[in-house]
């Protein structure tokens, strides 16, 4: 059964707190923490019972922890306002650095983020601003954007935020530059195939040149999360990492190695809070392993997303960051409990593979229905063989990249390869999509979870009866 921990607590609060705008309640924890604390921490001749006093100890750290979390939810909760120092309707330009690299949009022109730096009205009057603010951009101004790439500044005149025109004041600086480069060279090699769109989604995230169809059928298949870089991209590069680094440098410098590779990549893809997750949670996990911190995966979950929520508050509201966690809190909690009830009944490989389809899908059902009103059950089975063809591909495509520089001779091998994967998962995904949505309100699917559940924990709960009965010893 799953141990929650005080990290584990905290992170519950400062969830509770920042997703439900109390601003104030976690005040209220202060009184039993400093009471449970003074009965705990008591001359033995008032409270001579240890064990009672180490139970009291314990519901401490999960209160200290609960009330940590709420204050830590509650400071990444306050909102931090756009300061444009002019009127709103007078604005007619405004400077600022690009914060991301800029996405094209299917509809024509693109979107981007800007650090605002200056607010320029009529008659040349300018004004300091601060704040970050999202931009809808031309679509002429999206390749220049793209070449200058993040970190860029840039004099932008608009209408109601609304760019009508981009002016490179200064270019990015040089490791920027380098990042862009990086990214430009990989978008240029995948430019040509058909299954080049899906590479570069895969791999950077670029999901411009994607097939709209192909997209849309994940979607419809349920599998849309599979294509959103998460943990399970990074598996994907820590396993070839592992593999390749392990026996010539060893466990602890291979992990040391990879961190900072992780990180690199981390660095290249830019701002996508579910990919930052999982790169925060791979540096806790490495740490674990080198014997710096604890190697559960729940308390290492925990922690992941108070960093994160420190470090990044405004990312706890996009929908990825959300779903994110949701599907791997659900996957460390419910799929344990129904591997262990149906352990033993079907093959060891497809039991897990299910288990973790199963609670990731009931741990983000309720938000699937309250962001999308839409639920997609036939993904609990698509996804358990859309992912590992995925991931497949995606490992493929990195060899692509590895013999570009060193076996050219390979090269034409791995992208034959390549289309005939892109071939089996397109039309793999095309016939799952088929299946219908079922649609339902936000409310419903909650309860409905939330008795899944109970009724999985009450039959985990009378299995594991049932078989310490027939134990040989307790």
């Amino acid at each position: 059964m799953l141990k929650i921990t005080p990290v584990v607590s905290a992170a519950l609060g400062g969830a509770a707190v920042y997703y439900s705008g109390v601003r104030l309640g976690s005040l209220v924890l202060l009184a039993p923490v400093c009471f449970i604390g003074a009965v705990a921490y008591c001359p033995p001749c008032f409270f001579s019972d240890a064990k009672a006093r180490r139970r009291f100890r314990a519901i401490e750290g999960h209160l200290m922890g609960l009330l940590l979390g709420c204050c830590l939810g509650l400071c990444a909760g306050v909102s931090r306002p756009v300061r444009l120092g002019l009127p709103e309707d007078r604005i007619i330009g405004f400077t600022g650095v690009l914060q991301d690299d800029p996405r094209s949009l299917h509809y024509g022109g693109g979107r981007g983020t800007i650090r605002l730096m200056s607010t320029a009205g009529p008659g040349g009057v300018r004004a300091s601003a601060r704040g970050s603010l999202s931009v809808e951009f031309p679509e002429e101004a999206i390749p220049r954007l793209k070449e200058f790439g993040r970190g860029s500044l840039v004099y932008i005149e608009a209408r109601r935020f609304r760019a009508q025109s981009v002016h490179i004041i200064s270019p990015a600086p040089k490791r920027e530059q380098f990042r862009t480069g990086v990214r430009g060279s990989v978008i240029q090699r995948f430019s040509g195939p058909e299954w080049g769109g899906l590479a570069l989604a895969l791999l950077l995230g670029v999901k411009d040149t994607l097939d709209t169809d192909l997209a849309e059928s994940y979607r419809d298949a349920g599998c849309s999360h599979i294509l959103a870089l998460s943990g399970m991209h990074l598996a994907v590069i820590a396993g070839i990492l592992g593999f390749a680094l392990k026996k010539p440098l060893g466990i602890k410098a291979a992990g040391v190695v990879s961190i900072g590779c992780i990180l690199g990549y981390v660095y290249l893809l830019g701002n996508l809070p579910s990919l930052h997750r999982a790169a925060i949670m791979y540096v806790l996990g490495a740490l674990g392993v080198l014997g710096s911190l604890p190697r559960t995966p729940m308390p290492l979950l925990a922690m992941t997303f108070l960093i994160q929520l420190c470090l990044e508050p405004e990312s706890g509201r996009s929908i990825s960051f959300i779903l994110s966690y949701l599907s791997l809190g659900g996957i460390l909690s419910i799929s344990e409990i129904i591997y262990d009830l149906i352990r033993g009944k079907i093959p060891k490989t497809p039991a897990q593979a299910l288990s973790a389809s199963l609670g990731a899908f009931i741990a983000t059902a309720p938000c699937s229905a309250l962001f999308f009103g839409v639920l997609r059950p036939v993904g609990i089975v698509a996804g358990i063989i859309a992912a590992p063809l995925t991931m497949l591909f995606m490992a493929g495509a990195m060899l692509l990249l590895a013999a570009d520089g060193i076996a050219p001779f390979l090269v034409p091998f791995v992208e034959l390869f390549l289309s005939g994967v892109y071939a089996i998962l397109k039309r793999l995904i095309s016939l799952c999509a088929f299946a219908p949505g079922v649609s339902a309100g936000p409310v419903p699917v909650l309860l409905g979870s939330l008795g899944v559940s109970a009724l999985c924990i009450v039959l985990y709960i009378r299995h594991r009866a049932r078989r310490s009965r027939f134990a040989p010893f307790d």
